[in-house]
């Protein structure tokens, strides 16, 4: 049951990955020079951050913690 619950977060995250990689490889494809690598740097962060909230809302699963929002 709980591996069901775990697709929704793996396949947005694999989305939201994907997305970046294509959209910043085509805007590093038409840059040059400097702005070229600065725009390099983005996708990797916000690819980094997306699998991080990735693996803590796997782990959250995985503790039993459907519903993390009844904490607050």
């Amino acid at each position: 049951m709980k591996d069901k619950k775990m697709i929704a977060p793996i396949l947005i995250a694999v989305i939201m990955v994907l997305y970046y990689v294509i959209y910043f490889g085509l805007l590093i494809s038409v840059l040059s020079g400097v702005w070229k690598y600065l725009s390099g740097i983005l996708p990797l962060l916000l690819s980094g951050a997306t699998i991080a909230v990735c693996i803590e809302r796997i782990n959250e699963i995985k503790k039993g913690e459907e519903d993390d929002l009844s904490k607050y």
